[in-house]
């Protein structure tokens, strides 16, 4: 049977060859005879395999030792509420911009703990641009300023790091970690939930600057304080231990491809063929201004909304998986991750051009 390009936004389509190192190593690791997920996260066996995924981390984001990473559990929704909880402090305001759906969630949620100050909205537009910073009214008394580079579910995505001056930068990179270079050190805290370009869902990974810990608010529940978290290695409690082994081969995966640079390269290159494609062909579109397109999640339109079902069912026949877009915004949407090799989007391009000449 072979393995069908799987463009789900997350759980994502992972390295082949990093399912295959895990199947080999299920029931034996490495002569422990024991699978990863039997043992005990206080083992030298494991505490080498978390310490190794953090170096290779670190060594693949540019994290410095200014920064405390952490490998904790929830998915990035559970940031949502980490995050004021731990960054508050003594003040009792935070920025933050709404760019879609994720952003949406973000604020509803901060708003249980902080005044939220929405400093820009692409609501207006149809969250279809990113307001221009120069637009943005931000609060220098804020104790972060909080944003989504990537919408993955509208596939609208910043082509800037917005500058806060004083005000830590808070930023939700879970489509987008890893996937070309980044300057961490102008963040505060980034966050990523794992599901797409890091691994299995169950784990997020925080990056947070070591001056912010010790902040966290007296209520804040121990399991979600970031100070104790760093302070115990990520193994306050049972982490997420096998999500954690294979992240860890998904980080040595990358490193073996030439590490984020290459990665960059060859994700440009798989978006700009895909978007090109569909704006040169009248029975598909994308309605984000180009500028702000996603190199992650790709969503685009029919020509007739009537044959979305008819579309979606040949593609599943030609192994082309997942590929129906969000409900709250219909159409398509091919996420193309890390792990989405070349070679899939070239088949989705060659299925898009039969369907189009078949029923345009």
């Amino acid at each position: 049977m072979s393995r069908a390009f799987n463009f789900c936004a997350g759980p994502a389509t992972l390295p082949e060859a990093v399912l295959k190192q895990a199947q080999e190593e299920m029931l034996d690791w490495r002569g422990t005879g024991m699978s990863v997920m039997e043992m005990s996260h206080r083992s030298d066996e494991f505490v080498e395999i978390a310490e190794t995924a953090e170096k290779d981390l670190r060594e693949l984001a540019g994290v410095s030792d200014d920064y405390a990473v952490l490998f904790m559990q929830g998915g990035a929704s559970s940031q949502f509420s980490t995050i004021p909880l731990n960054l508050l402090g003594d003040k009792t305001s935070a920025d933050y911009v709404n760019t879609g759906i994720w952003s949406k969630k973000a604020i509803a949620e901060a708003k249980r703990y902080a005044d939220v100050n929405v400093v820009a909205s692409a609501e207006d537009n149809g969250f279809t641009s990113i307001p221009e910073q120069s637009s943005w009214r931000t609060n220098p008394d804020a104790a972060y300023l909080h944003y989504t580079p990537n919408e993955t579910i509208g596939g609208l995505e910043y082509d800037f790091v917005p500058e806060s001056g004083d005000v830590p930068l808070v930023a939700d990179l879970s489509s987008t970690i890893l996937s070309r270079p980044l300057d961490v050190s102008k963040f505060g805290l980034i966050y990523a939930g794992a599901q797409k370009n890091i691994g299995p869902s169950g784990l997020v990974v925080v990056f947070v600057r070591k001056d912010l810990l010790g902040k966290a608010r007296k209520e804040t529940p121990t399991m979600m304080n970031y100070q104790v978290i760093a302070d115990n290695d990520s193994m306050y409690n049972t982490p997420a231990t096998y999500s954690w082994y294979l992240a860890g081969l998904v980080f040595k995966w990358l490193k073996a491809q030439g590490g984020v640079e290459a990665m960059a390269e060859i994700n440009s290159r798989k978006a700009t063929k895909l978007y090109d494609f569909i704006d040169g062909n009248d029975f598909y579109a994308n309605p984000i201004d180009p500028r702000f397109r996603s190199w992650m999640n790709v969503p685009f339109t029919l020509a007739d909304d009537g044959l979305n079902g008819e579309f979606l069912k040949g593609a599943d026949a030609r192994g082309l998986l997942n590929l129906k877009g969000h409900r709250s915004v219909g159409g398509m949407r091919a996420s193309i991750y890390n792990a989405m090799p070349e070679a899939g989007v070239d088949a989705l391009i060659q299925y898009m051009t039969e369907f189009a000449r078949e029923r345009g």
